[in-house]
């Protein structure tokens, strides 16, 4: 699909949150991810979490977190090994969706999470989210169960390894 690397992951900042809050504001991301505000300074520095705007030719383009599914008691995904991650994500510019940038870049942060050691990578859409399913299966992700009722509402529990 793509040559070579295009995309350029760097932690987002206090700066990126109008940013952030632009993108949310689209009716793509605001169907699945709603209308809060995006994050505070609390949330950007909260060490459970690593928040990344991406872009491509110096042009940002989505949102990827990626966390430690320990860092919460009651987190549907805390049951899995030490060490295993989950991420979530999004394509903010809406010229950018549905040409591949998803699978690419998420592979990309994939891979960097089992090279740093994870033994499992988690996500959860919405059951209904389909677009976001289809990629995750390509990408190795296999559904863990059936859809459930979470403190960060209903999922489809998902997993990846190596």
């Amino acid at each position: 699909m793509f040559a070579t690397n295009p995309y350029e992951f760097r932690r987002a900042t206090l700066d990126d949150l109008a940013l952030l809050k632009a993108w949310r504001s689209n009716p793509h991301v605001l169907e699945w991810w709603g209308s809060g505000e995006p994050y505070g300074e609390a949330e950007l520095v909260d060490p459970r979490v690593a928040r990344w705007i991406i872009s491509i030719n110096e042009r940002p383009f989505a949102f990827l977190q990626d966390y430690t599914v320990h860092g919460w008691e009651d987190h549907h995904f805390a049951g899995l090994p030490k060490g295993s991650r989950g991420i979530d994500q999004y394509i903010g510019d809406p010229e950018m969706v549905g040409v591949g940038h998803g699978s690419a870049f998420i592979g990309m942060r994939m891979q960097a999470l089992f090279d740093e050691g994870a033994p499992v990578i988690a996500t959860d859409p919405h059951p209904d989210n389909e677009r976001a399913i289809a990629v995750y299966k390509k990408l190795g992700f296999e559904p863990s169960g059936p859809p459930q009722e979470t403190g960060w509402g209903l999922i489809l529990p998902m997993l990846a390894t190596r």
